[in-house]
Order: C-alpha cells, then structure tokens, then sequence
C-alpha cells in the first residue's frame, strides 16, 4: 500500500511528533486538534473520510490546516482528497509527504500547490532504514511557515 520502512512513523515518532511539537509551542497559532483518519479501500469510502474530516475542520472554523501522510500510491488518493475537501471549504492548506524522486503524485488537484517533501535519503527512494523519511523538526516548520503565509494572504 505504499508504505515502506523509511516512511514508517514508529511509536517514538508519535509520541515525540515534531509537527504537533511545532505548532504547539507556536504563539501565532491555536492548535485546535489532531484528526487521525485510516486510508480505505474503496475510493467512496475514501471520499467519505476526507469529507468528514474537512467539515470537522469547517465546524471547528479553523483558520489553516496541515494535512501530512506516512505513505504514497493508494495513500496519495485519501490524501490529495483530503486537501480538496478542505481546499473547497477556502480553508488554507498544506500538505506534508514522502515525494523523493518519484515526484508525483497518484492524483492531484489544485489545492496540492504547497506541498512539503519530507524526503531524507540522498538519492530521494524509499530506503530499508525504519524512520529514515519521516517527518523532521525543518519539515514541521517549513509547513507552519508556509500555512502561515497562506493564511496572512486568505486575510488580505
């Protein structure tokens, strides 16, 4: 399904996420939640957990989201999905993911215009070492950043 060794997230990385460790010592932004959401099978399965997932978004009036994925192939559906359907809301986006020298995406649309690779191995390929393409503190802040530049611009 798409997800290997390098790009596995193991319990340590959860426990310690650099993400959530970023946005929620950040002053400027009010972390209003984590949605942890699987990837089905079925594409209309997969439309109904990004739809649920962004009118939670929606009802909570966030001001920006960041959608990451641990996973590419059929995870790139639920996750470009996902963008969409908060893209849709006019909820500024941004996505987080394993890119490396694959480059592209199963599916895109046009909310997927900021898109942090958070590939770390030189050659840009899933490699055998567990963790080694998982999310960073420079990939957590790289995402903040530009969600913030994003949400400065909805403003103007």
């Amino acid at each position: 399904m798409g997800i290997g060794p390098s790009t596995k997230e193991t319990t340590l990385h959860h426990f310690r996420d650099p993400l959530l460790e970023v946005v929620s010592s950040d002053d400027d932004v009010d972390l209003l939640g984590v949605i942890v959401a699987g990837t089905p099978q079925e594409n209309g399965d997969k439309v109904f957990v990004a739809e649920r997932a962004a009118a939670w978004v929606e009802a909570m009036r966030a001001d920006g989201v960041i959608v990451s994925i641990d996973g590419w192939g059929n995870s790139n559906i639920d996750f470009a999905t996902a963008i969409e359907e908060v893209g849709r809301r006019n909820i500024p986006v941004v996505g987080m993911s394993f890119v490396g020298v694959q480059a592209q995406f199963v599916v895109t649309n046009k909310y997927m215009d900021t898109i942090v690779d958070f590939n770390k191995s030189v050659d840009g390929i899933e490699t055998e070492v567990v963790g080694e393409n998982t999310v960073a503190l420079i990939d957590a802040k790289k995402a903040l950043a530009f969600l913030k530049l994003k949400m400065r611009n909805r403003r103007k």
